[in-house]
């Protein structure tokens, strides 16, 4: 299993809670299995061809995914996946 840190926006679908478990070979794998998990999730993350959001960043083990394999990152037990919004404002 790898422990997934949920960001508090999207939390409303892990019934609150800030970190889940989930499974899956590759960061997309663990995706599909969230959304088994906690529909709706996927949609948050994922844009319509399947691709991450622009405003989501994903890290495994503190490595941003765009600097790996992107959703085709390798995942194993213990890893760590969290999804941070981006955050965007100012002047």
């Amino acid at each position: 299993m790898v422990q997934v840190k949920v960001p508090t926006p999207l939390r409303k679908y892990t019934g609150g809670a800030g970190g889940v478990e989930a499974q899956g070979a590759t960061v997309a794998a663990l995706i599909d299995d969230l959304e088994r998990r906690y529909p709706g999730l996927k949609e948050r993350i994922c844009d319509d061809s399947g691709q991450v959001r622009r405003f989501v960043n994903i890290f495994v083990n503190g490595e941003d995914i765009r600097f790996l394999k992107h959703l085709e990152t390798p995942l194993k037990a213990g890893d760590e996946l969290s999804i941070v919004p981006a955050i965007a404002g100012g002047r």
